[in-house]
């Protein structure tokens, strides 16, 4: 079994002092474990995306893949991204404090602007589009944001053991990187049933589902009459597989492609079957009609039956009513989010609780919203619990210490609040649909969101900065070393 995200960061931000990000400096050692293969390449991942979301003219970043007794680490839920984005913004909160300016604002004067997309940032990252600001408005105002600090200050005054933590993280995360390519075909069949292939497969994604969605959009027919064929090699000639939150903006796109070709082709085929202008040609309840003509109509089987009949309006050499594509869609896209966390921790235990995440996430446009909302959930779980629960332990000589789940802490849905979600939606112009990838950003703009409320809940008792997980046990630790600190005379 492989295991994820390894890293130590030694990170310096170079700043003015009215809060001008000048310049960043990362050098990353990559415990890789053994036997890594592309686990040692991750970290090029984190150099990507090593300026996040913010205007950083220069960056230097050097990292380093180390070969351990560990097991082996591979590609987990943000590969690289999320190690990147959590390094970053803590060093931009740990600026904020030694500026005295409220983390948000610190951000918020450094956010990349709408207007300057597309761009390429010190790191080499293609950025498409971005739209950050409005994102991070939305996550605090549903947050409710001053009302949480006004509360915060509250509790500080009176001294309250219940420790009230607020964090914030704007995160910029890159998607199909590398994978640009996807097959897809689309065949109207002889009963007027559709069937689509498509080379990227499904593992409960929702696959199907959004592509029949964009057959429905396209061509009128309804779920129930449509069969999706997924990586299957008999009939499936290539595919770049699901990774990397690339298979709606790429197999997606080109399934869009292909049924379009598949409409252009029935439309001409129409027009002669109905003798009327291919221009009032329109979609119709299961088939095609005449605009304005509802009783003028052709039914999908009756199309493709004159496609196979060598119909000269579907053109020679056509193999009936089909199309097929690789979409190439260039380049990867960038989704990018807010998230807000607020954190409870009790003084006197070191309990860390989770008591709300607000999680905005920008995926471009928005085909099926049910979809994107399990995404985000699933990724959020995972960022939350990276940061307050899960971590492998081994004693000095490699000897794994927590092997099973009595002693490797994973949170049951009954330790997560409800997140609350919401979006925007800043289409790429890269593909037809102006969708991103969503599989992943959850787990990115969560865990340094939680991360930063933990250490903001900490602040005032001087614990500057603590390394994830934040188990109880750990999180007392630090208070009591704290107050021991305090305590002791200069």
């Amino acid at each position: 079994m492989t295991q994820g995200r390894d890293h130590v960061h030694d990170v310096e931000l170079g700043l003015t002092r009215d809060g001008r990000f000048c310049w960043l400096r990362t050098e990353v050692t990559a415990d890789v474990g053994a036997y890594p293969g592309i686990g040692a390449l991750l970290p090029f991942f984190t150099m990507t995306m090593a300026s996040g979301p913010y205007r950083i003219p220069t960056v230097d970043f050097e990292a380093v893949s180390v070969i351990t007794n560990k097991a082996p680490i591979f590609p987990f839920r943000g590969a690289g991204r999320p190690e990147a984005t959590v390094s970053l913004e803590r060093i931009v909160d740990l600026a904020a404090a030694e500026l005295g300016m409220d983390p948000v604002e610190l951000r918020r004067r450094n956010l990349l602007a709408s207007a300057e997309f597309p761009l390429t940032t010190p790191t080499g990252a293609n950025m498409d589009s971005g739209d950050y600001a409005r994102c991070l408005d939305l996550a605090l105002e549903t947050a409710g944001y001053e009302d949480l600090r006004a509360e915060q200050a509250r509790r500080r005054a009176r001294d309250d053991r219940r420790l009230l933590g607020i964090g914030v993280s704007v995160y910029v995360e890159v998607t199909a990187g590398g994978l640009y390519q996807e097959f897809g075909s689309v065949t109207v069949e002889r009963d007027g049933t559709v069937t689509a292939r498509v080379g990227t497969a499904p593992q409960g994604q929702g696959h199907v589902t959004a592509f029949s969605q964009i057959l429905g959009e396209i061509l009128g027919i309804a779920a129930e009459r449509v069969r999706i064929i997924c990586g299957d090699t008999a009939e499936v000639p290539t595919g770049q597989g699901t990774v990397a939150s690339r298979s709606l903006q790429t197999g997606g796109s080109a399934v869009w492609t292909a049924a379009n070709e598949v409409l252009d082709k029935a439309r001409l085929l129409a027009a002669s079957l109905l003798e009327a202008d291919v221009a009032d040609i329109v979609v119709a309840p299961d088939g095609l009609a005449v605009a304005g003509v509802p009783v003028r109509t052709v039914s999908w089987a009756e199309l493709a039956a004159a496609a196979d009949a060598g119909d000269p309006a579907a053109g020679a050499g056509t193999g009936g009513l089909a199309a097929e594509t690789d979409f190439d869609q260039g380049e990867a896209t960038y989704p990018f989010g807010a998230h807000v966390s607020v954190v409870e921790i009790d003084a006197d235990t070191g309990d860390t609780r989770l008591l709300r995440h607000v999680a905005v996430d920008d995926c471009g446009r928005i085909l099926n919203p049910l979809l994107v909302q399990g995404q985000v959930h699933g990724g959020v779980a995972t960022g939350v619990s990276q940061a307050l629960y899960e971590q492998s332990v081994y004693d000095a000589d490699g000897n794994p210490r927590n092997t099973n789940f009595a002693d490797y802490a994973i949170p049951a849905a009954s330790e997560l609040p409800r997140f609350e979600t919401a979006h925007t939606q800043t289409p790429t112009p890269l593909n037809p649909l102006g969708a991103k990838g969503i599989g992943e950003s959850g787990t990115i703009g969560s865990t340094p969101a939680v991360q930063s409320a933990v250490l903001d809940a900490l602040e005032p008792l001087g614990v500057s900065h603590l390394d994830m997980p934040y188990t109880p046990q750990k999180v007392w630790r630090a208070i009591a070393n704290a107050n021991a600190a305090s305590a002791s005379p200069a």
